[in-house]
């Protein structure tokens, strides 16, 4: 079992603290957590913080980790080698850190990852023959097949069409209870995030605004503070709320 906790946690970018004093409940292994807020609210650059490629004061925490590199971050720029087919970077991501000895196990592995994505018909394409999409696909692949038990994905399915999202979304959900990974995505679809989530971190201007259950943080006030709109949220099941926009707050 797997936990992560952010105490006081910020980020500088160059000498400016972009991020500052986050601090979060206990995110257990299991758990989907959407981080949602405006666009350049810090969310990037939170996971960035998270994975160390940024530095800022704080700690971020990890309970539990069975390997050194615990965490697999999955960034919002899916741009790739142009050179290699598909099979070959989800190839090298998983072996990446590890002897380059490839076994019956790591193919085994690999072709499960990419059937359930549904990218098995494009492996021996060229990256820089994909759409947006598939490469999106692919780069969620490439972060799998790391076997992580934290895993951060920024805006992983901004250019899917929406079933392709819900599908990724729903897979997503299933790794992380059936493997009990952590999984942080970072998300505009306020529905898809109270459809998919366990616990939702709002970041507003750099710092956390909330972080705790979908249906106490999702609220009418916070969706007029943070993202200016008046909005009702409507009973769509037992498990989750709907947001409905009503139109631009003033």
């Amino acid at each position: 079992m797997v936990a992560l906790q952010l105490q006081s946690v910020g980020a500088y970018h160059g000498r400016r603290l972009f991020v500052e004093d986050v601090t979060t409940p206990v995110m257990k292994s299991g758990e989907v957590v959407a981080v949602i807020g405006p666009n350049a609210a810090g969310k990037s650059t939170l996971f960035k913080r998270i994975t160390g490629i940024l530095k800022g004061p704080g700690q971020v925490l990890i309970d539990g980790a069975k390997t050194r590199n615990a965490i697999s971050y999955m960034p919002q720029d899916t741009s790739a080698n142009a050179v290699l087919t598909v099979y070959e970077s989800i190839l090298l991501a998983r072996k990446q850190g590890q002897s380059w000895a490839v076994s019956d196990g790591d193919l085994t592995f690999i072709d499960q990852i990419m059937k359930a994505l549904n990218i098995d018909a494009i492996a021996f394409r060229d990256l820089g023959a994909l759409s947006g999409g598939q490469r999106q696909l692919v780069s969620i692949a490439q972060a799998l097949v790391r076997e992580p038990e934290i895993m951060l994905m920024d805006e992983p399915t901004s250019a899917l069409d929406l079933h392709r999202q819900v599908e990724v979304l729903d897979f997503m959900q299933r790794q992380a209870r059936n493997k009990g990974m952590i999984v942080l995505i970072a998300i505009h679809d306020l529905n898809q995030a109270l459809r998919f989530a366990d616990k939702v971190l709002v970041i507003q201007n750099g710092r956390m605004r909330a972080c705790g259950a979908p249906r106490d943080v999702v609220t009418v006030e916070m969706l007029r503070d943070v993202y200016k709109i008046h909005a009702r949220i409507e009973k769509c099941s037992m498990d989750h709320d709907h947001v409905i926009v009503d139109g631009t707050a003033h």
